[in-house]
């Protein structure tokens, strides 16, 4: 289940990078601003998972 989750943060991450590129190239800064939370969002879950595996060893 740990690997999903890992998979799905990084998703999360290239997601929020892809919109935040959509959103410079079209002046968009709602959909920049979109992008960088969803980055942030995949970051969090991302140090979440970290903290889950070090308890583990």
């Amino acid at each position: 289940m740990a690997a999903d989750d890992k998979i799905d943060n990084k998703s999360d991450k290239l997601k929020g990078k892809v919109k935040e590129a959509a959103g410079t190239a079209q002046g968009d800064e709602e959909l920049r601003h979109e992008g960088k939370a969803d980055q942030t969002k995949g970051d969090i879950k991302q140090a979440g998972e970290k903290i889950k595996d070090a308890f583990k060893k």
